[in-house]
């Protein structure tokens, strides 16, 4: 690997954590206003705003994703991830919009645990 191919290969893999650790953080944020839409009717604005911005750090992901595999790069693996993950995503928002509770709430809670499996990925433990 050249010089100018590990600088590209490093700098994909820093955007692409600094996406999922974005998209992890506006997930989390939902589920804090979907409990506060469940205890009272305050959270829904930001609960609405907050599914434009989560649905924005996914498809942030999907490009991180794409960018980080150029040839030379990465491998295509995360790209069927993060494509996986929008799809997931475009599920929880008709879920939302149909006001299927029993299916927004798990998948939200999905969504939040795959999010942080990603990130832990993309930070490895040295052994």
């Amino acid at each position: 690997m050249t010089a100018q191919t590990t600088t590209a290969t490093t700098g994909g893999r820093t955007f692409m954590r600094i996406a999922v650790a974005v998209q992890t953080v506006a997930i989390f944020f939902q589920a804090i206003t979907a409990g506060v839409l469940l205890a009272s009717s305050h959270g829904s604005e930001l609960h609405h705003i907050g599914s434009y911005v989560a649905y924005g750090t996914t498809v942030l992901y999907l490009l991180a994703a794409v960018l980080a595999w150029r040839p030379g790069g990465g491998g295509p693996r995360p790209i069927l991830y993060a494509a996986g993950f929008l799809v997931l995503a475009s599920a929880q928002v008709a879920s939302g919009i149909a006001g299927l509770t029993p299916l927004h709430v798990p998948l939200g809670v999905l969504m939040f645990a795959l999010s942080t499996l990603a990130l832990a990925r993309l930070f490895p433990v040295p052994r």
